[in-house]
């Protein structure tokens, strides 16, 4: 009995071990796969209830404050409640996340996120961005402009909190908004433009080192990192940049029409108290004060677009999932 007892044992180890082997092997033949058929690997929308979030939080507190027979009570109550599902009767609110740098990387998921938003959003309903950026790219802030302006032509609300910077670029997207929401302290305006760039041709011609630049068309360079630059390239460029602030003010003169804009587009930036006294913003709040109270009267759903996971972590989420099948099938 001991020896078939052992055999027993060393049998269910083999299976185990084939088990997960064939598993990992799976993973790795369907990872390659994807990466042949979908090398852009476009990623995956996210969408949580924050009313859940906010009732769960709440409980988690009150829950060292209760008597365990009404905690338990509590427990079921909320568990049934969510069962139950958002009140598809009140209006909702779509909160989108948009974290600025220099180029506006996080463009991409924000017209992903705009984009499935649109698709379910009704007359009703609202859209909040909490917006955080210091500017950069006029490109490509024009085009992150253009994406929140889809919601406001969809005549669906659109605000924008600002909790920390919304600055230049960062303000561009904000005056869209039917509504800008500000903390105290967080950083607004920055209704100019800039551009800077070191020179080289002094130092090459020290070293002896020639640089020779071709163009076709009076102004296709205007100012150089390496040749020398004349009064007229540079006149040229700073006429550009004036161009470009000139395109700045009318937007935000379109966008938010009652504001006085000549001493508020000097390129300077307030604190949200200020800002509000300029006009720049119409509300000191935070966002997170501002979903609280939303959350009396309306459904609260975040919206994000996830980038596509690194290989590895791919590779250990198929694996992990995979692995707990296989357990799955042994019960």
């Amino acid at each position: 009995m001991e020896l078939l007892a052992e055999y027993g044992m060393f049998v269910a180890k083999v299976l185990t071990l084939v088990i997960a082997t064939l598993i990992v092997a799976t993973t790795l033949v369907n990872l390659v796969r994807s990466q042949r058929t979908d090398p852009g690997q476009p990623g995956e929308l996210q969408v949580r209830h924050l009313n859940a979030d906010l009732e769960q939080a709440a409980l988690t507190i009150r829950s060292a404050m209760m008597p365990a027979k009404a905690l338990k009570t509590a427990r079921k109550k909320l568990h049934s409640r969510l069962k139950r599902g958002p009140d598809e009767s009140r209006r909702r609110i779509f909160v989108v996340d948009f974290h600025g740098d220099l180029r506006a990387t996080a463009l991409g998921s924000l017209r992903q996120e705009i984009t499935a938003v649109l698709s379910v959003a009704r007359e009703q309903d609202e859209v909040l961005v909490r917006l955080e950026s210091g500017g950069g790219q006029v490109h490509a802030y024009g085009l992150a402009a253009a994406q929140l302006k889809r919601v406001t032509d969809r005549e669906i609300a659109l605000t924008v909190a600002v909790d920390k910077i919304a600055a230049s670029g960062g303000y561009l997207m904000a005056c869209v908004a039917n509504r800008i929401l500000a903390a105290p302290f967080a950083i607004v305006g920055s209704i100019g433009v800039i551009a800077q760039l070191p020179n080289f041709n002094r130092l090459l011609k020290r070293h002896d080192v020639d640089f020779e630049q071709f163009m076709a068309g009076e102004h296709k360079r205007t100012v150089t990192l390496f040749g020398e630059n004349t009064e007229a390239g540079r006149e040229k460029f700073q006429q550009e940049i004036e161009e470009v602030h000139g395109l700045f003010k009318d937007f935000v003169k379109t966008h938010r029409p009652k504001i006085d804009l000549d001493p508020v587009a000097t390129g300077e930036y307030w604190y949200g108290s200020q800002a509000v006294e300029r006009g720049l913003v119409d509300q000191l709040i935070t966002s997170d004060e501002y979903l609280m109270k939303a959350s009396e009267e309306a459904e609260l759903f975040q919206v994000r677009h996830a980038g596509p996971r690194p290989l590895l972590a791919r590779l250990i989420r198929q694996g992990s999932d995979g692995l707990a099948r296989a357990m799955e099938s042994f019960r």
